[in-house]
């Protein structure tokens, strides 16, 4: 929903005009063609709301463009612009929903629907991140257009949500190098797993898949012989997640070949180990 911006805010005090649009318009099928260049800029306005609250934002949006079009300059101008992104976002219509977005940050950067705008590019992303197994290109976008949002607009009622929805955005680009690391890890190819599960350690780890690509490495370097990377790594599980069911699996797979969960060697993963215990990573 529009929250601050919920179309039933939008509405104009003159009931009166209102009124006389309603009994202009009530026999008017959803289909039935409307002379648009006959009606005032409020009138358009007015039709483009009921059509989204009758369910038809397609037909809404088109109308609030009717306003851009005929009316550029008017009061209503700027605020059918907001609108339409709306709609068409409503419609699932992305791509024309972010173009009429970015339309209105680039005329109206500092007014009141700004940070909505802005909200609205980027949920134009977010809101096609598709299953994990899908290319993440969309992901990646999302993020920038999310960061975009608190950053820019920070006191904004969209600054918190945008963040929340950056940080599942974020777990779910971990999940994807999690999917290829197990996907080469049930196939024996050791060195290619590790190297995704090493990306989720460095770059993501503060979502929920560090524990698990941390167990993966021990799984990883154990059969590749890497014997002190493996001891580190689970050193680390140890240290973060030692109540978890992925440093019990790393444990047992350590303890089992006589080695124990302590960091050894200089290897990435003792330079991560070194951060931990001075408390600066995680």
């Amino acid at each position: 929903m529009l929250g601050s911006h919920d179309i039933k805010a939008h509405r104009p005090a003159r009931w009166c005009a209102v009124l006389a649009f309603a009994l202009m318009t009530a026999c008017a099928g959803a289909g039935d063609s409307v002379d648009m260049e006959s009606l005032t800029a409020q009138q358009i306005f007015e039709r483009g709301e009921r059509q989204i609250e009758q369910g038809q934002p397609d037909d809404a949006a088109l109308t609030f463009g009717e306003i851009e079009r005929l009316y550029p300059y008017s009061e209503f101008a700027q605020r059918a612009l907001i609108m339409q992104a709306f709609a068409y976002h409503r419609d699932q219509d992305y791509p024309n929903s972010r173009a009429a977005a970015q339309r209105y940050l680039d005329f109206y950067p500092a007014e009141q629907d700004a940070a909505y705008a802005a909200y609205l590019v980027a949920l134009s992303y977010y809101d096609q991140i598709d299953e994990v197994g899908r290319d993440q290109g969309l992901t990646i976008q999302a993020l920038g257009a999310l960061r975009n949002v608190f950053e820019r607009f920070p006191d904004s009622q969209y600054a918190r949500t945008a963040k929340l929805k950056f940080d599942l955005a974020f777990d779910h680009l971990a999940a994807k190098e999690m999917e290829i690391g197990r996907y080469y890890l049930k196939r024996g190819h050791y060195g290619a797993a590790a190297n995704r599960f090493r990306i989720v350690v460095e770059d993501f780890q503060t979502t929920t898949h560090t524990a698990e690509a941390l167990h993966r490495l021990v799984e990883c370097y154990l059969s590749l012989g890497l014997v002190e990377e493996a001891q580190t790594a689970g050193a680390i599980l140890g240290y973060n997640y030692r109540s978890s069911e992925w440093y019990q699996s790393s444990y047992a797979l350590l303890t089992g070949q006589g080695l124990a969960a302590d960091a050894a060697g200089d290897n990435w993963l003792a330079s991560i180990y070194r951060q931990v215990v001075r408390g600066e990573w995680l």
